[in-house]
């Protein structure tokens, strides 16, 4: 398929004025999207969503198109300023990576992680959004068990951190719950899965203001994706990364042991416990 340029303002952002740059030098060129890709070790489609800013650019291309079009740090200066900025792109990036990932190490302070939630879990979750009709609850729960599906496959190495309010706090009914903590219990301790419970007694930490994720990724470099209320953000720069590993290691140093956590599991699913019925 040819790629149509499409309008591009440099101003409205870092982002858009990246685009617009290496869109303008590539022209000056006289290089197509294929020849550049060959040039700074890229994708054809990976250049031509960053020239219509739809993709916030890799970490490692600035100093490529330096490189190829001797403009000193004209690119690294720009792209320090676009990975401030908050990207409607970064999620879908985010996914990308976390598909790729060898490893993934989160910690989520109010809810079971995505990846390790039951369906009805998940429903429940996306119910309580309220800003969803029916069908778009069913699609969402669909991908994020299609998600689990693809990842069983080759599963990734995973440690998840949680705090105590995710296994404390009930989410839709006993049942639901009670089914969500006996497979939270099962991936507590295995070859490809840990678990670790952060205690109440444990006290104020630093990330107990939004979730975290951190991915290591086959070529071994690392990105940290910080998830708040109304903003998230994603970190591909390896100094940004490395404070983020360094509070998620504190983090885990806190927690309880694998064999902890999973006690603790259990004594929250008395709770849940479902109602026999009694013999009439």
């Amino acid at each position: 398929m040819k790629f149509t340029p499409r309008d591009l303002n440099p101003y409205v952002s870092a982002r858009h004025y990246f685009g617009s740059e290496q869109r303008r030098l590539r022209e000056t060129a006289k290089l197509s999207l294929v020849q550049l890709a060959d040039v700074v070790n890229s994708s054809k489609s990976t250049l031509a969503r960053i020239e219509t800013a739809e993709l916030m650019p890799p970490p490692d291309l600035p100093s490529r198109l330096d490189a190829a079009f001797g403009t000193d740090e004209h690119f690294h200066g720009l792209y320090q300023l676009a990975r401030r900025e908050a990207h409607p792109d970064q999620y879908r990036r985010f996914m990308d990576l976390e598909a790729q990932a060898e490893t993934i190490e989160n910690y989520e302070p109010q809810v079971v992680p995505g990846p390790l939630q039951t369906e009805a879990y998940a429903r429940v979750l996306f119910k309580s959004l309220d800003c969803w009709t029916a069908e778009q609850i069913e699609e969402h729960v669909a991908a994020r068990m299609s998600r689990q599906a693809q990842q069983s496959e080759a599963p990734p190495y995973r440690w998840a951190i949680i705090d105590e309010s995710v296994i404390r706090r009930q989410a839709g009914s006993r049942e639901c719950m009670y089914e969500q903590l006996a497979s939270l219990l099962e991936q507590v301790d295995t070859p490809h899965s840990k678990v670790q419970v952060v205690p109440f007694n444990a006290g104020l930490h630093t990330l107990m203001s939004g979730a975290l994720t951190l991915l290591t990724l086959p070529n071994g470099s690392s990105v940290a994706y910080e998830e708040g209320i109304k903003t998230s953000h994603l970190y591909e720069a390896a100094d940004a990364v490395r404070l983020w590993r360094r509070q998620y290691e504190v983090l885990r140093a806190i927690a309880l042991s694998p064999a902890e956590s999973a006690n603790l599991i259990r004594k929250a699913m008395e709770a849940y416990q479902p109602c026999e019925t009694p013999p009439s």
